[in-house]
């Protein structure tokens, strides 16, 4: 017996749907994830973090653990990592991920210091606090957060950028040790 292919039985279509439907989630996640992982050219932050990644733009000050800090605009703390130079940043690929760089030209109403930029590896240009190339952390997922400060991740410490431009004391004893400046 020949079955059409056009209008297979009802027994057969079920499998169809039950590996269509997963595929087509899998589609819609990788789609939103790919759109909101790019840096953005305006506005005040990108990323798929809550907002965690910033761009171009202001920064402002926070209080966070007792030290006054620099945020980006939607409030996510601003990090810096001790293994970078005041020309370059030795956080790319992973690392850039899971701290994403903050873009472009900045600076902060109030805060005394030097805002600057370095130019990337790939290109990009990253804003700078007192020769300190600026991240937000992933791992900070709403506003106040300062999960990153102090941890030790990809071969350096990473602190919150207090105003003054030093790094702010680590708090949290699960930083994995470093917790001392690394500046």
């Amino acid at each position: 017996m020949i079955r059409s292919l056009a209008k297979p039985k009802a027994g057969h279509r079920r499998p169809w749907m039950l590996l269509a439907l997963p595929a087509a989630a899998a589609a819609a996640a990788l789609v939103v994830g790919c759109s909101s992982s790019g840096t953005s050219s305006g506005g005040s932050s990108g990323g798929s973090s809550g907002g965690a990644a910033a761009a171009a733009g202001s920064l402002k000050t926070a209080t966070i653990g007792g030290a006054t800090v620099l945020t980006n605009s939607k409030g996510f703390t601003v990090y810096s990592f001790a293994l970078d130079t005041s020309a370059k940043s030795n956080c790319n690929g992973t690392c850039a991920q899971n701290w994403p760089p903050v873009t472009g030209s900045v600076t902060a109403p109030g805060v005394m210091g030097t805002f600057g930029t370095i130019q990337r590896s790939d290109g990009s240009v990253q804003a700078t606090f007192d020769g300190h190339p600026l991240y937000t952390f992933a791992g900070d997922t709403s506003p106040g957060q300062a999960k990153g400060n102090g941890l030790t991740a990809f071969g350096g410490v990473w602190h919150e950028n207090t105003t003054s431009g030093s790094a702010a004391p680590a708090s949290s004893p699960a930083s994995g040790g470093g917790a001392g400046s690394g500046y």
